[in-house]
């Protein structure tokens, strides 16, 4: 059985991302990495983690999630309306359009027609990505399962990105256990370490507040083992 290797809200921490896989030992022959979603936002490196992902995931055997930030970024992108564009640049998308076009003195028209010329292929990867993954054991999703499906796989494609207080705070109706990200570890128990309970596993440490990067490891049922690096920054 693979060693399972859960990373959530990298946020364009790519330099923490790349040491949080050496601290861990990440090796594709024995281990699955499961990467949850939020590539993009608030951090410095926002195409070079995208980058790095898509690298895993198609040379290392990666799975990659999608997240909320990743999917407002494609909105955006397109375009969308405006409360939405203003909530993108108000939680990082800023430094997401300055990494992805390069422009720092920032001007949006500039910024989008040259993402759109040369990472074509970026916006196509987070596009496709899916919304979850399971095994026999457990359920990977940014956010969450929204307890009021019975069959969670036919809940709305926003929970999957966006649900918070109605999955953290209830017991799922799923005999997995879930693994999430999107809601900080330290808004729940207050604390950036990954929080265990009963049914979920919360693992976003808030590297891109200021906190920690966090990686959970799966070996079997049960067996969990956690590793973490600190943030090199905070970007809000």
């Amino acid at each position: 059985m693979k060693r399972l290797l859960a990373v959530s809200d990298i946020h364009g921490c790519a330099d923490e991302f790349k040491e949080l896989l050496d601290k861990v030992k990440f090796n594709p022959e024995e281990d699955q990495l499961i990467l949850l979603g939020d590539y993009v936002d608030r951090g410095p490196a926002s195409r070079e983690t995208v980058e790095h992902v898509m690298l895993l995931v198609r040379e290392k055997g990666a799975i990659a999630l999608k997240g909320n930030h990743d999917q407002r970024f494609l909105e955006v992108m397109n375009g969308t309306d405006d409360l939405t564009e203003m909530k993108f640049f108000e939680h990082g998308g800023i430094q997401t359009f300055q990494s992805f076009s390069g422009v720092r003195d920032f001007d949006l028209k500039t910024a989008k027609e040259r993402i759109r010329a040369n990472c074509s292929e970026h916006l196509a990867f987070l596009r496709d990505l899916p919304l979850y993954y399971e095994n026999d054991t457990h359920i990977f999703v940014h956010a969450g399962l929204n307890p009021a499906y019975v069959d969670w796989k036919t809940q709305p494609e926003r929970d999957f990105i966006w649900i918070r207080a109605p999955f953290v705070g209830q017991r799922t109706v799923v005999k997995k256990i879930v693994v999430f990200g999107h809601t900080t570890t330290k808004d729940i128990h207050g604390k950036a370490e990954v929080w265990f309970d009963t049914d979920k596993i919360g693992i976003d440490g808030g590297c891109a507040y200021g906190l920690q990067l966090n990686c959970l490891e799966i070996k079997g049922k049960n067996q969990y083992k956690t590793y973490s690096v600190a943030s090199k920054g905070s970007w809000k």
